[in-house]
């Protein structure tokens, strides 16, 4: 094979790529901070037991999981 090519594959992005890449990147998260920050106190009204459904829910996993494992563990 030609070394060349191989030499020539290792660049992958150009140094305009990159730097629209970082930028790009550093504008996302000021935009989503400053979404984040708006939406706080809504989010706190809006969604006040949110975190018992999320209790509710991985309980109901476990105990069906559990089930199924006992189930398993008596009857091989």
């Amino acid at each position: 094979m030609n070394c060349n090519l191989f030499e020539k594959s290792k660049i992958m992005f150009s140094k305009g790529q990159i730097v629209f890449a970082v930028l790009f990147f550093v504008a996302f998260v000021i935009a989503i901070s400053i979404a984040y920050t708006k939406d706080k106190g809504y989010n706190k009204k809006m969604f006040k037991g949110s975190y018992k459904v999320l209790l509710f829910s991985l309980f109901i996993f476990f105990a069906l999981y559990g089930i199924v494992k006992l189930k398993h563990f008596l009857m091989p």
